[in-house]
């Protein structure tokens, strides 16, 4: 609760210079809001961790995040300040929520990783072999550090990908695909465990994609695993999915990647997101 009463501090005092603008939402406060609404075993079967959700390790990484995001870096020296996440040139708020999306100056779908991963070889002169892109996991990550501060200036906001272009809607269709297409060696699809209420791995309740205000709280990442020690993100959770149904690695980024992360959040489209989450 301290962090939490230190970061209000600065909103409470910048209210009257932030007057009319949109704030992101405390995640414990959406998901408080979803438990009372839903009463969702998915979403009430941790107690330990919504008690420690005010406490999220994942805000000091965020912190982090918003550091790095300011600060002139890379073989250009520049910041990340001119980045367009889809809604202008350094507008964060409400940004993740309408992401993955078409962009005309890649002619791509992209979600946050990759966006943010573009911005950083455009516009700070990274290369894929610099750490600072190379290191995709971990809270000890540049990317993760990024990606946590910009996805939580969506917190409480509706999902609300685009769905205008016709790329916009064949990576979200591909990703349908995707999730229901059984393959592997154990003949498995993304659909085997989150189609039906009240499936289970061993003691944990898995969410349904057909429930919005329940499937919110899978895909809102980054957040935070208990289990990891690590903040998270949307690729991480996709290659864990997969290793965990005995696919072949998914390349962190591809288009197959992206497809599947964009037929997620159309699913929770209308629904708050949770951000940044904390999990087990």
């Amino acid at each position: 609760m301290f962090k939490k009463t230190l970061r209000a501090l600065p909103i409470a005092l910048a209210v009257s210079a932030t007057a009319g603008l949109s704030m992101a939402e405390a995640p414990e406060d959406v998901l408080d809001k979803l438990i009372k609404k839903t009463n969702s075993p998915y979403l009430t079967q941790s107690p330990q961790n919504i008690m420690i959700m005010p406490d999220n390790p994942a805000w000091l990484v965020a912190d982090e995040g918003a550091i790095l995001f300011r600060t002139p870096r890379g073989p250009k020296n520049a910041s990340l300040e001119k980045c367009d996440f889809g809604k202008g040139p350094g507008v964060l708020e409400g940004a993740h929520v309408e992401l993955p999306r078409y962009f005309a100056d890649t002619g791509k779908v992209m979600d946050l990783d990759s966006r943010l991963v573009h911005c950083m070889k455009t516009l700070q002169g990274f290369t894929d072999n610099d750490p600072a892109i190379k290191k995709k996991h971990g809270s000890d990550s540049d990317i993760m550090k990024l990606q946590t501060y910009i996805a939580s200036k969506s917190g409480g906001m509706s999902w609300n990908p685009p769905m205008n272009h016709p790329m916009e809607k064949a990576m979200r269709n591909a990703g349908e695909v995707m999730f229901y297409r059984r393959s592997g060696t154990m003949d498995f699809s993304c659909s085997t465990c989150h189609t039906q209420d009240g499936k289970r791995i061993r003691a944990s309740v898995l969410p349904n994609i057909n429930r919005p205000d329940e499937w919110t709280k899978a895909i809102s990442w980054p957040a935070y695993r208990t289990s990891h020690d690590h903040v998270r993100s949307s690729q991480h959770r996709v290659l864990e999915c997969l290793w965990q149904m005995r696919y072949p690695d998914i390349r962190n980024g591809s288009d197959a990647s992206i497809a599947l992360i964009s037929f997620w959040t159309d699913a929770a489209r209308g629904a708050p997101a949770i951000l940044p989450d904390l999990k087990r």
